[in-house]
């Protein structure tokens, strides 16, 4: 599965004008594709993710999930495209305090409506494929920022999504521990097929990554194929 946005336009009033945060956007990010997104401050790459990730509708313009168009979806069709195909790492982890790593990915599995009794198994499997097996009862506080980086990302991975869209994620980790989590990111994009769109300013990570799109002003200005492809 794919993430499209064709020809995209986003505004917000700003007093009596009109700000365009998205302007004429096209982006392609194929299945097993790691894109990042890079610019900035204020170039629109968070409008970007909430507009793929079907947080906000465009004004004009094109969004597919697949080749679904999500843009034209009533609210509660969007809400069942985010909780089925897409998964969100945020730049913060925003995991809960009083939850252990496997209960924060269990948590997901009951707003969506599922039993978290039989996912359990799943949960434990996927955070010791990430390597955190002996951290799985563990509350954040107990974890270093690294993992629970990882914690996030495990959580994002438990509805099995066509799209993950990831802000940031090594905002706050060293390069050592950033350079981790990249290429664990980068490795679970193409062994599991997923259209992968990261939002960062570490651009000493931009080589472990597939496609790289310049923004500035809500316009992306460039894109280019990293060289190891």
């Amino acid at each position: 599965m794919s993430l499209n946005l064709s020809n995209v336009t986003l505004t917000y009033p700003d007093g009596d004008h009109i700000l365009t945060a998205l302007d004429d956007v096209t982006i392609d990010v194929a299945a097993g594709e790691f894109a990042a997104i890079v610019g900035p401050s204020g170039s629109s790459k968070s409008s970007l993710l909430a507009v793929a990730g079907t947080l906000m509708r465009p004004d004009t313009g094109v969004v597919r999930v697949g080749g679904t168009d999500v843009s034209a979806l009533s609210d509660k069709e969007r809400t069942k495209v985010r909780a089925d195909q897409i998964g969100f790492v945020f730049q913060g982890t925003n995991l809960l305090a009083s939850l252990s790593a496997v209960d924060q990915l269990l948590a997901g599995v009951h707003l969506r409506g599922d039993k978290p009794a039989d996912k359990r198994d799943e949960a434990l499997t996927l955070l010791d494929g990430l390597g955190l097996g002996s951290k799985s009862y563990r509350r954040p506080h107990q974890l270093s920022g690294g993992e629970r980086q990882r914690v996030g990302i495990a959580r994002a991975l438990m509805n099995r999504p066509d799209v993950l869209l990831v802000d940031e994620p090594t905002s706050a980790l060293d390069h050592e521990r950033g350079t981790k989590i990249i290429e664990l990111m980068a490795t679970l994009t193409h062994d599991r097929k997923v259209a992968t769109v990261m939002v960062t300013h570490d651009h000493s990570q931009l080589d472990r990554v597939d496609t790289v799109h310049e923004m500035n002003d809500g316009m992306v200005t460039g894109t280019r194929v990293s060289q190891l492809q």
